[in-house]
């Protein structure tokens, strides 16, 4: 009996043990990067097609399929037929036969759902308007290695709730059992929510006793149209020192950048933070190589 082809496309409706064994191989490719003779895309080739910017999740992606033995192919979506109007099911049914697997990084979730289910080859979400699941893998292995098990953690987010980053944050609660406090003006909340989040314009609040201070930028891809107002709103919910004295004392501060500092994160606390940060966005990479095994379907040695 064949086993059921792997997809990951988001952490709604993902399960503990599949987060548990991918952030185990994440942890064993950082700590081997130098020795691991894994590879478990050797021969194959996998398809990044981009239809917004990128820097960490680009690189991570392309360095990951390249240690792991595969082939990246990078695939700007609007040099595809995709841009000239080709239907999504027939551009995933072609590379579905050419390529082994395809991260996708676009802006409908279910652009990504419907190219799964048609290319019938391993999929990633690599960031949708709904969710950004890899992101959030990284974020829980710096986490981990820093303060220990994330359950019953209070992990607290400031500014834009209703956004990719933190609705995935809201998914991971709920299976990993950790408390998420959102904090945001009126207006950007989050739509989505569970037992294990609480949300609130009370931006101390949400900060007072917190493990973790997090944050995004202000102002997500797509909307930059809405700069100047979103500039307003969000006024009086940065990190900054006077924020991260409601915390508790050796309180975590990441960011999953790119960073505007003196707008979400001040500029002395980005800086004086920047080694968990920029450890954070080191993640990506191995992460990601653990959703690609995990893929895979390969065991583990």
């Amino acid at each position: 009996m064949s086993t059921p082809l792997r997809h990951f496309l988001g952490l709604k409706n993902f399960d503990e043990k599949s987060i548990r064994e991918i952030l185990a191989l994440a942890a064993r490719y950082k700590a081997e990067r130098k020795a691991i003779s894994w590879r478990p895309l050797a021969g194959q080739t996998w398809a990044l097609i981009f239809t917004k910017s990128s820097t960490r999740t680009r690189v991570s992606f392309e360095v990951a399929i390249r240690e792991l033995g595969g082939n990246a192919l990078f695939l700007n979506g609007n040099d595809l037929q995709l841009g000239r109007g080709e239907p999504i099911k027939d551009t995933a049914r072609v590379l579905g036969r050419m390529v082994h697997g395809t991260i996708i990084r676009t802006f409908a979730q279910s652009d990504v759902e419907e190219f799964a289910r048609y290319a019938q080859i391993p999929t990633v979400n690599a960031l949708t308007d709904d969710e950004h699941p890899c992101q959030i893998l990284a974020d829980i292995q710096t986490i981990e290695e820093k303060i220990g098990p994330i359950t019953g953690k209070k992990i607290a987010f400031i500014g834009d709730c209703a956004c990719n980053v933190a609705r995935s944050w809201v998914y991971a609660a709920e299976i990993l059992k950790f408390q998420l406090v959102l904090a945001g003006p009126d207006g950007y909340l989050s739509p989505v929510t569970n037992s294990f989040v609480t949300q609130s314009h009370d931006v101390k609040e949400a900060a007072r006793g917190a493990d973790v201070l997090y944050t995004d930028v202000w102002v997500s891809m797509g909307l930059e149209a809405e700069k100047a107002k979103r500039a307003a709103a969000f006024q009086g919910y940065q990190i900054n020192h006077a924020l991260l004295a409601e915390a508790k004392k050796n309180a975590l501060v990441l960011h999953c950048l790119p960073a505007y500092r003196d707008q979400e994160i001040s500029e002395k606390i980005l800086e004086e933070r920047q080694q968990d940060i920029f450890d954070q966005a080191e993640n990506r990479l191995h992460a990601q190589k653990g959703i690609l095994h995990w893929l895979s379907e390969l065991p583990v040695e």
